[in-house]
């Protein structure tokens, strides 16, 4: 698929906003410029695509209130300055979406959600997660997600929100990672120093030619340069997620993204999302446990692409924990399928043949899905 087509169809993007873009002389929160995020933002939604925003600024905003008119060295300073300045930065947002809110139908709330990278490597936060982040987005909600600075224990490093954006694209299987810096995208030599440089407008992640050319060095209020962004791409591209670098100071560049527009430098996955997803539980995951499922339940697996809920299973073998691979056999003992389970074995021992309406007041019932279809392969597709 070319790059117009990926840009028009893609229905869940993670967008990365850095600092330069969102302030109006380093030091101060730009109003103007959040109102027009929050117009495009709403734009998308209104279009039907499910947007997660991972916002630089809040050490800006902190400083702001704080009355520095620099930014701040030590690591105990830019957590206090990220402490302050998270609240006034999830406000403005707040309130910006407010503003620019359509008719009460159409109107957009925004939910913030701090994470540390430690909170993506551990697997039980990983999943929660993952699961409150889906849940926003069902409810229509726009997650606002920021590196939790105030409790990480090493100092913030070069392109943390960079590295954080495309690891929010793994853990939601985004269609596309958007991040929008004060640069116009991916050159083939530093413009800086190179005046005839070209613009690379399309490349393929994990090309090592691109950090080669891609140099350090960012903005004097962000701390993410092009090197960042390029292995914030190829790390993106592990679950399919396709990235676009552009400039966030060209007009309406989120609409005219979506409407297939080349606009910066396009870092296509190697694999498309689902076949990246597939490929991986197929052949790198170890099965912990099996799922003996009714007739009813294995025909919508194999035939219709469903989901497997509670009901259609007839018993549980193993011991196995939340996000452990299980096989599911037919009743014929065939193994059809594998994928990713949602609950512990004894909970979902004891969910085994009941309806969700049954399942709604147990507190261990985290999900009522026990392994959702973007996490289960069938078997004529293992390798």
């Amino acid at each position: 698929m070319n790059r117009s087509n990926l840009q028009t169809d893609a229905k869940r993007w993670v967008i990365k906003i850095g600092s330069s873009l969102l302030t109006n002389d380093g030091q101060h929160l730009d109003i103007t410029a959040i109102r027009a995020w929050m117009q495009q933002i709403l734009l998308l939604h209104q279009r039907g695509v499910e947007v997660v925003l991972v916002s630089s600024g809040s050490v800006s905003a902190g400083m702001q209130r704080l009355g520095w008119t620099d930014r701040p060295v030590s690591l105990k300073a830019r957590q206090a300055a990220a402490s302050v300045g998270q609240s006034a930065l999830i406000h403005t947002y707040e309130k910006m979406l407010q503003e620019c809110a359509q008719p009460e139908n159409d109107r957009l709330y925004c939910g913030q959600v701090l994470l540390t990278h430690d909170d993506l490597r551990t697997r039980r936060r990983y999943l929660n997660a993952r699961s409150t982040l889906r849940t926003l987005l069902d409810m229509n909600v726009l997650p606002i997600i920021n590196e939790n600075d105030v409790v990480s224990y090493s100092a913030i490093n070069l392109g943390d929100n960079d590295t954080l954006a495309a690891l929010v694209s793994n853990l939601l299987d985004a269609d596309i990672l958007v991040i929008l810096t004060d640069q116009t995208g991916l050159f083939d030599a530093d413009p800086r120093s190179h005046p005839e440089a070209t613009l690379l407008t399309e490349v393929g992640a994990g090309d090592p030619m691109l950090e080669r050319i891609a140099g350090g060095g960012g903005s004097r209020m962000g701390t993410g340069g092009m090197l960042a962004k390029v292995r914030a791409a190829a790390r993106a591209a592990r679950s399919g997620t396709s990235t676009i670098i552009a400039d966030g100071r060209r007009p309406e560049v989120l609409p005219r993204l979506h409407q297939g527009e080349a606009i910066g430098t396009f870092v296509h996955a190697r694999l498309p999302k689902l076949a990246a997803r597939k490929r991986w539980l197929a052949g790198h995951l170890r099965s912990h446990g099996v799922l003996h499922l009714d007739q009813g339940a294995a025909r919508a697996i194999l035939e219709e692409g469903s989901s497997l809920l509670p009901v259609g299973v007839i018993a549980v073998e193993g011991t196995f924990r939340r996000g452990d691979l299980v096989v599911c056999k037919d009743p014929l003992g065939r193994d059809i399928a594998r994928g990713l389970i949602n609950l512990d074995a004894p909970v979902a021992a004891r969910c085994c043949r009941k309806q969700s309406h049954e399942l709604a007041d147990d507190p261990e019932v985290l999900e009522d899905v026990l392994i959702h279809r973007d996490n289960l392969v069938i078997n004529d597709l293992l390798l």
